[in-house]
Protein backbone atom coordinates (compact mmCIF):
# COMPACT_ATOMS: atom_id res chain seq x y z
CA UNK A 1 0.00 0.00 0.00
CA UNK A 2 1.31 3.50 -0.73
CA UNK A 3 2.16 6.27 1.94
CA UNK A 4 -0.23 9.19 1.65
CA UNK A 5 2.74 11.13 2.74
CA UNK A 6 4.32 12.96 -0.32
CA UNK A 7 8.29 12.54 -0.71
CA UNK A 8 10.92 15.05 -1.86
CA UNK A 9 12.54 13.78 -5.22
CA UNK A 10 16.08 15.39 -6.09
CA UNK A 11 17.76 18.62 -4.25
CA UNK A 12 18.70 16.83 -1.30
CA UNK A 13 20.04 19.59 0.19
CA UNK A 14 16.95 21.60 0.74
CA UNK A 15 17.44 21.27 4.57
CA UNK A 16 21.09 23.07 4.41
CA UNK A 17 20.22 26.90 5.30
CA UNK A 18 23.31 28.35 3.76
CA UNK A 19 22.73 31.07 1.13
CA UNK A 20 23.58 29.02 -2.15
CA UNK A 21 25.65 32.27 -4.49
CA UNK A 22 25.30 36.09 -5.10
CA UNK A 23 24.99 38.59 -3.16
CA UNK A 24 23.81 38.48 0.86
CA UNK A 25 23.55 42.16 1.11
CA UNK A 26 19.90 42.66 -0.54
CA UNK A 27 19.11 39.08 0.75
CA UNK A 28 15.78 38.47 3.38
CA UNK A 29 17.05 36.96 5.73
CA UNK A 30 14.67 34.99 8.70
CA UNK A 31 16.17 35.85 11.99
CA UNK A 32 15.09 34.24 15.21
CA UNK A 33 16.19 36.28 18.08
CA UNK A 34 14.95 36.62 21.54
CA UNK A 35 12.02 38.20 20.75
CA UNK A 36 10.46 36.11 18.28
CA UNK A 37 11.63 36.33 14.32
CA UNK A 38 13.21 39.44 12.35
CA UNK A 39 12.68 39.66 8.70
CA UNK A 40 14.45 41.20 6.33
CA UNK A 41 17.96 42.49 5.09
CA UNK A 42 20.99 42.66 6.83
CA UNK A 43 20.79 46.11 7.11
CA UNK A 44 17.24 45.90 8.20
CA UNK A 45 17.52 43.11 10.62
CA UNK A 46 20.67 44.98 12.11
CA UNK A 47 19.01 48.46 12.32
CA UNK A 48 16.24 46.13 14.16
CA UNK A 49 18.13 44.11 16.95
CA UNK A 50 19.69 47.66 17.41
CA UNK A 51 16.23 49.25 18.09
CA UNK A 52 15.16 46.24 20.99
CA UNK A 53 18.83 46.95 22.25
CA UNK A 54 17.79 50.61 23.23
CA UNK A 55 14.57 49.45 24.16
CA UNK A 56 15.88 46.90 26.67
CA UNK A 57 18.68 49.71 28.14
CA UNK A 58 15.74 51.74 28.80
CA UNK A 59 13.68 49.50 30.73
CA UNK A 60 16.90 48.61 32.39
CA UNK A 61 16.65 44.66 30.74
CA UNK A 62 20.62 44.45 30.50
CA UNK A 63 20.60 40.52 29.28
CA UNK A 64 17.80 41.26 27.02
CA UNK A 65 19.72 44.40 25.63
CA UNK A 66 23.10 42.40 25.24
CA UNK A 67 21.54 39.77 23.45
CA UNK A 68 20.23 42.42 21.02
CA UNK A 69 23.80 43.50 20.64
CA UNK A 70 25.47 40.10 20.14
CA UNK A 71 22.23 39.58 17.41
CA UNK A 72 23.20 43.23 15.64
CA UNK A 73 26.81 42.04 15.96
CA UNK A 74 26.21 39.12 13.82
CA UNK A 75 24.73 40.77 10.91
CA UNK A 76 26.79 43.74 11.08
CA UNK A 77 30.00 40.94 10.48
CA UNK A 78 27.42 39.35 8.10
CA UNK A 79 27.16 42.77 6.01
CA UNK A 80 30.75 43.46 6.46
CA UNK A 81 31.73 40.42 4.85
CA UNK A 82 29.43 40.83 1.98
CA UNK A 83 30.78 44.26 1.45
CA UNK A 84 34.29 43.06 1.25
CA UNK A 85 33.88 41.06 -1.04
CA UNK A 86 31.55 43.24 -3.07
CA UNK A 87 34.61 45.61 -3.38
CA UNK A 88 36.94 42.91 -3.82
CA UNK A 89 35.54 41.72 -7.20
CA UNK A 90 34.95 45.18 -8.25
CA UNK A 91 38.30 45.85 -7.92
CA UNK A 92 39.01 43.00 -9.87
CA UNK A 93 36.59 44.34 -12.53
CA UNK A 94 38.17 47.57 -13.07
CA UNK A 95 42.00 46.28 -12.94
CA UNK A 96 40.60 43.84 -15.86
CA UNK A 97 38.95 46.50 -17.73
CA UNK A 98 42.09 48.95 -16.84
CA UNK A 99 44.24 46.35 -19.09
CA UNK A 100 41.80 45.48 -21.66
CA UNK A 101 41.72 49.41 -21.90
CA UNK A 102 45.72 49.43 -22.39
CA UNK A 103 45.73 46.59 -24.38
CA UNK A 104 43.25 48.69 -26.79
CA UNK A 105 45.64 51.57 -26.74
CA UNK A 106 48.52 50.08 -27.36
CA UNK A 107 46.82 48.21 -30.47
CA UNK A 108 45.41 51.78 -31.82
CA UNK A 109 49.12 53.36 -31.47
CA UNK A 110 50.58 50.20 -32.94
CA UNK A 111 47.93 50.74 -36.27
CA UNK A 112 48.77 54.78 -36.20
CA UNK A 113 52.38 53.65 -36.47
CA UNK A 114 51.90 51.43 -39.10
CA UNK A 115 49.56 53.95 -40.76
CA UNK A 116 52.32 57.01 -40.76
CA UNK A 117 55.04 54.48 -41.95
CA UNK A 118 53.09 53.32 -44.89
CA UNK A 119 52.49 56.94 -45.81
CA UNK A 120 56.33 57.57 -45.34
CA UNK A 121 57.64 55.14 -47.32
CA UNK A 122 57.46 55.20 -51.54
CA UNK A 123 58.03 51.89 -51.81
CA UNK A 124 54.37 50.88 -50.01
CA UNK A 125 52.80 54.11 -51.64
CA UNK A 126 50.51 53.75 -54.88
CA UNK A 127 52.59 54.85 -57.62
CA UNK A 128 50.43 56.76 -60.21
CA UNK A 129 49.61 54.94 -63.53
CA UNK A 130 51.60 56.38 -66.74
CA UNK A 131 50.24 56.08 -69.84
CA UNK A 132 51.47 54.04 -72.72
CA UNK A 133 52.92 56.40 -75.56
CA UNK A 134 54.05 53.86 -78.03
CA UNK A 135 52.83 54.30 -81.04
CA UNK A 136 50.31 51.68 -82.59
CA UNK A 137 49.56 51.35 -86.09
CA UNK A 138 45.40 51.35 -86.98
CA UNK A 139 44.30 50.15 -90.26
CA UNK A 140 41.53 52.11 -92.03
CA UNK A 141 37.66 50.72 -92.11
CA UNK A 142 37.74 49.86 -95.29
CA UNK A 143 41.10 47.80 -96.05
CA UNK A 144 41.09 43.99 -96.00
CA UNK A 145 42.34 43.49 -92.76
CA UNK A 146 45.73 41.70 -93.01
CA UNK A 147 46.02 38.21 -92.37
CA UNK A 148 49.00 37.05 -90.14
CA UNK A 149 47.59 33.91 -88.95
CA UNK A 150 47.08 35.11 -85.41
CA UNK A 151 43.66 34.94 -83.40
CA UNK A 152 42.46 37.84 -82.58
CA UNK A 153 42.55 39.04 -78.71
CA UNK A 154 39.51 41.02 -77.03
CA UNK A 155 42.78 43.45 -76.08
CA UNK A 156 43.28 43.90 -79.81
CA UNK A 157 39.50 44.19 -81.39
CA UNK A 158 38.54 47.60 -81.70
CA UNK A 159 36.21 48.72 -78.86
CA UNK A 160 32.90 47.78 -79.09
CA UNK A 161 30.37 50.98 -79.68
CA UNK A 162 28.10 51.33 -76.72
CA UNK A 163 24.16 51.86 -77.72
CA UNK A 164 22.22 54.86 -75.57
CA UNK A 165 19.22 53.61 -74.53
CA UNK A 166 16.11 54.84 -76.80
CA UNK A 167 13.91 57.07 -75.17
CA UNK A 168 10.15 56.71 -75.06
CA UNK A 169 7.84 59.25 -75.58
CA UNK A 170 5.30 60.29 -73.30
CA UNK A 171 1.95 58.51 -73.90
CA UNK A 172 -0.39 61.05 -73.98
CA UNK A 173 -3.04 61.73 -70.80
CA UNK A 174 -5.48 59.53 -70.29
CA UNK A 175 -9.07 61.05 -69.76
CA UNK A 176 -10.77 59.37 -66.96
CA UNK A 177 -14.27 62.20 -67.12
CA UNK A 178 -16.97 60.11 -68.93
CA UNK A 179 -18.48 61.80 -71.99
CA UNK A 180 -21.22 63.72 -72.09
CA UNK A 181 -24.05 61.83 -73.96
CA UNK A 182 -25.02 63.18 -77.63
Amino acid sequence: MRSTKSRSRGNKNRSNNRPTGGSIINRVFDSSGPDGKVRGTPQQIIEKYNQLHRDGVLSGDRVDAENFAQHAEHYTRLLAEAQREVDSKRDEQEAQNRERQAERDRERQDRLKAQEAAANDPSITEQPEIADTRRVEVEPRDAEPMDAGLVETPEAAPPKQVRKPRQRKPRPPVDTAPEAAE
